[in-house]
């Protein structure tokens, strides 16, 4: 079995901020997260590729979250 992680753009930098997500929802103008064994995240941003073979997903977002 192959989880994502995803990674976060903003303003041009792009930093990987979870791994092993299960499960990626649009809600909005929202993006909710969901893993295995922690509570769901979300960002708002949007998708900017999804890259199955490496199992890759870059988010561009306004800010990084703390």
């Amino acid at each position: 079995m192959c989880q994502a992680k995803i990674w976060l753009r903003c303003k041009g930098e792009e930093k990987e901020w979870i791994k092993d997500i299960t499960q990626l929802e649009v809600q909005g103008e929202e993006i909710v997260f969901k893993t295995f064994f922690e509570p769901p995240r979300r960002i708002k941003g949007r998708i900017v590729s999804i890259d199955f073979l490496k199992a890759k997903v870059i988010i561009e977002c306004d800010a990084f979250p703390e």
